[in-house]
């Protein structure tokens, strides 16, 4: 378990750095060059994977809570909406003119979708660990950055064809869950 923790720690830190401590990270930019920047940056989330992957497979599981909604469709629509936000983060669309971090905001509702089927302790860690991250960091982003000037509209096709990228990635990562992860994301089917 301790692997887990120090994993979801490192990368919540890592993640947040930027956030807390811009003038640091802009030192930091500047001393290294962005792309040797980048590189470490990548190189320390890539450790913060090995450490929850190497953490999440040695933990030993013990039941926290009974998880209220498993196998509900309820948590397989929010696993749908957590893909759309995560797509949304990175395409045109109207999604950004209602949420400022569509992405992080995926991540949260990820987060909560899974602690409401696992009630483990390395899912509490994991999850709950990554959930509180995105809420923290966009709290710590909006702090940062004050104001929020909201995009353009664009057409709502733009949108449609979000969803429906979103919807065949999730189709995809619902079908092989069971082989990669080993337990079923539909445990109810």
């Amino acid at each position: 378990m301790t692997l887990l923790i120090i994993g979801v720690v490192l990368w919540s830190a890592l993640h947040l750095f930027p956030a807390l401590l811009p003038e640091t990270r802009g030192r930091l930019v500047e001393k290294l060059g962005n792309g040797p920047y980048r590189g470490m940056f990548a190189l320390g989330i890539l450790v913060t994977l090995v450490l929850i992957v190497f953490g999440w497979r040695n933990a030993l599981v013990e039941p926290i809570y009974v998880p209220p909604l498993y196998g509900s469709p309820v948590v397989t629509g929010m696993m749908l909406l957590s893909f759309i936000l995560f797509a949304a983060a990175n395409a045109p669309g109207n999604t950004k003119r209602i949420l400022r971090h569509p992405m992080l905001a995926g991540m949260a509702v990820w987060a909560g979708a899974h602690l409401l089927t696992n009630g483990d302790n390395r899912s509490l860690v994991l999850f709950g660990g990554l959930g509180v991250w995105a809420i923290v960091a966009m709290l710590a982003i909006n702090l940062r950055d004050g104001g929020w000037e909201k995009p353009a509209a664009v057409a709502y096709s733009r949108d449609l064809m979000t969803i429906v990228g979103a919807a065949a990635i999730f189709a995809i990562v619902l079908y092989f869950h069971e082989a990669v992860i080993g337990v079923s994301a539909l445990p109810a089917i």
